[in-house]
């Protein structure tokens, strides 16, 4: 099959109501920003949606408006070549993050902090101090923090400043002491907040009489800058933070090392052009524009924010022994076949498995691996490795298992956003052992999960798969909500090894009848399943579409699904973050529902249910519906057979569908159902009904 039929299919794109990606992607952050503000979630875990909200702020401005101001920044003649002038957008956009930022700042403030101060907690600065306090900070400063501080001075250092990426600093503002003959001249200073150096943002100071006090190192060093800076009359301290462009321009690199390319773009990174330079609100005018003509840049990157910036740091706020401020523990349960199966390869020769993260353990993967390195008649393992942890015991058991000499292939994929580094670190571990690594495929991102064994039985080869919606990623497996498959079914085996085969050599000269896989026949294969449903629709038959993903911004995409409710076809969509489509337009899309869940775990599984007439098609996928999944990266989405697994897949489904603690409307409304007494909070729901289940097969919970 031809590589680019999924992406001709259509030369221009369709005419059809969308809501811009950009101005989607600020919904669903602000979706983020209302678990902060939820009184019903723990008051400590608030404070960690802040900071999430404040994490991926960053890194849509390093990579979403940074690639819009490039944009913008076109030269008139080749910005006319573009279907659509980004200024507005740009504009629209700005407008949005300042309304978020400015509740954002209201949260902290007005609900956060005087509820932390109830819980015993304070987060005090400098002006708050006691003299006691005071004295413990400002020995603090001196014994710790003041060897970490460079300051420079503006007046005694003319040459260009450059900022450090996502990096906080402190303008200070030094106004010397005048005399009698002369007038005064206020000085700038610039220093950088040392947190990696320092361990962290956070000082603590001892408890006193039950209440907890902490400091930022922001304010630890506004104690101690009249030392810093003696024989001033006055310096005041105002926070900056600048973020610069991180897109690394690779996505269609297809010439050339890759991977020189990738460790020159990592490098460029820190140094990309700047995009948004937050500030302290009450910074004086002249003091933001002496900082403006040192650094090189224009008011078109100033962004309001406020005395604190880097909230990603709240990540580290300390932790108390205050256990109603935190979710309830929700440890992962063991799986009722896998915790007592002595090898997981005879488990999975007796029957399929299907794992359900964070709710089950993550362990049976690295049990996987492990048992298959180890193994002396595992011939060949095959992986995909989008995202894996820093300290992966899943990589180690691939080297381990090249070090005994089986064939190792592992397809590393090295655009990875933000992680990177870390792949090409473990590419080069698993080079020097002796396995055959791939760096990812010319013009293609390897989004897919998958893993396959290959082991000598009786004569004969028996391949064991690993399918999932998740990364090999042992951390965040406890925070992504995803599905596994274990199986060894050869409808299901024999076309993951042809999907391996095309990572490795290329080869297209595949049917695959069971496994939608992208680009090469997942776009196709979703439309004439839609195409079916709108076939039934029109015979007079019940036709329904239930789909769960991240994203939805396929053009495509949503003009077969307007097409679909037009015939009838009943859509419900559980859209996670960027939702293009719109829902309820009379004679359009009224027959489709879009609701978004956020909570304690990040929904990541996607899940495709298809009517049929009766007889359910379920797939679960690595794929979300936008253009890039279907069109620009490798994807996998593969049935689920099995009728235990479609009852237990479908019911883990149905609960999401259900919920109405956490699910929104696409306006960001919590949405309540006809029977509102009948509570539905589908992540409880989802660890309960695997607990039960795990009850019911008589091993204990602990």
């Amino acid at each position: 099959m031809d590589l680019t039929e999924s992406s001709t299919a259509s030369a221009s794109q369709p005419e059809i109501p969308l809501i811009s990606r950009e101005l989607s992607w600020l919904a669903f952050n602000y979706r983020v920003l209302q678990e902060a503000k939820d009184p019903r979630v723990p008051l400590l875990e608030r404070l960690n949606f802040m900071a999430i909200f404040s994490s991926n702020l960053d890194e849509y401005f390093k990579v979403r408006v940074a690639t819009m101001r490039r944009l913008v920044k076109l030269k008139k003649k080749t910005r006319e070549k573009l279907e659509d002038d980004p200024s507005p957008e740009l504009e629209a956009i700005i407008t949005e993050v300042s309304r978020q930022q400015e509740e954002f700042g209201h949260i902290f403030r007005n609900e956060l902090l005087p509820e932390m101060r109830k819980a015993h907690i304070h987060l005090i600065d400098e002006t708050e101090c006691t003299d006691g306090q005071r004295n413990m900070a400002l020995d603090y400063f001196r014994r710790t923090v003041k060897p970490l501080l460079v300051p420079i001075i503006f007046s005694t250092n003319p040459s260009p400043l450059f900022l450090k990426d996502q990096t906080v600093y402190l303008m200070v503002r030094l106004l010397p002491k005048a005399t009698q003959d002369e007038q005064v001249q206020e000085q700038y200073a610039i220093l950088e907040i040392p947190t990696q150096k320092h361990g962290g943002r956070f000082v603590q100071l001892p408890i006193e009489k039950g209440e907890h006090y902490v400091m930022l190192l922001d304010d630890v060093i506004r104690v101690g800058l009249p030392e810093l800076f003696p024989g001033f009359a006055e310096v005041e301290a105002y926070a900056i933070k600048l973020s610069r462009d991180a897109e690394l321009d690779i996505e269609e690199e297809v010439s050339g090392n890759l991977m020189a390319k990738i460790r020159k773009s990592l490098k460029k990174r820190e140094t990309g052009h700047p995009s948004r330079l937050l500030y302290d609100p009450v910074t004086p005018k002249p003091m933001l524009h002496a900082l403006l003509d040192r650094i090189g840049i224009t008011t078109d990157e100033l962004v309001e924010g406020s005395r604190f910036h880097n909230f990603r740091d709240f990540f580290g706020f300390p932790k108390f022994q205050l256990p109603d401020l935190y979710y309830p523990p929700q440890p992962p349960l063991p799986h009722p076949v896998l915790e007592r199966a002595p090898s997981m390869l005879e488990a999975m020769k007796e029957q399929e498995i299907m794992v359900h993260y964070p709710y089950q353990k993550f362990d049976y993967v690295l049990r996987f691996f492990e048992e298959a390195a180890d193994d002396p008649k595992v011939t060949s393992i095959s992986v995909t490795l989008y995202r894996v942890a820093d300290k992966s015991k899943v990589a180690k058991a691939l080297i381990r298992a090249a070090e005994h000499g089986k064939l190792v292939t592992v397809v590393v994929e090295l655009k990875a956003r933000f992680d990177e580094e870390s792949n090409i670190y473990w590419g080069n571990q698993l080079e020097k052992a002796g396995a055959n690594v791939i760096y990812g495929v010319a013009d293609l991102k390897v989004h897919s999960k998958i893993g396959l064994v290959t082991r000598q039985e009786n004569g004969r080869a028996v391949q064991y798969a690993y399918l999932s919606t998740g990364n090999y990623n042992e951390k965040t497996s406890l925070i992504y909500t995803d599905h596994a498959l274990f199986t060894t079914d050869e409808r299901l085996t024999r076309e993951i090894s042809q999907v391996f085969h095309f990572l490795v050599d290329g080869d297209q000269d595949f049917h695959f009848k069971h496994l939608l896989v992208a680009p090469l026949n997942l776009r196709n294969g979703l439309y004439a399943l839609i195409h079916h449903e709108m076939k039934l629709a029109r015979e007079g038959k019940p036709a329904y579409l239930v789909a769960k993903m991240n994203a939805l911004q396929d053009s495509r995409m949503i003009k077969q699904l307007y097409e679909a409710s037009q015939a009838g076809v009943k859509i419900e969509l559980l859209v996670r973050g960027i939702c293009s489509l719109i829902p309820g337009i009379p004679g359009l899309s009224e027959n489709i529902t879009v609701r978004s869940i956020v909570d304690r775990y990040l929904e990541h599984g996607r899940i495709y249910v298809f009517g049929n007439g009766g007889e359910e098609k379920i797939y679960v996928a690595s794929a979300d519906w936008m253009n890039r999944n279907l069109s620009r990266r490798v994807e996998v989405a593969f049935p689920i057979y099995n009728d235990a697994l479609r009852q237990e897949i479908r019911h883990m489904l149905d609960l999401h569908m259900k919920d109405n603690q956490k699910a929104r409307l696409s306006d960001n409304q919590y949405w309540v159902s006809d029977d509102s007494s009948n509570s539905m909070h589908a992540q409880l729901a989802a660890y309960d009904f695997l607990k039960e289940k795990l009850i019911q097969s008589g091993l204990e919970v602990t």
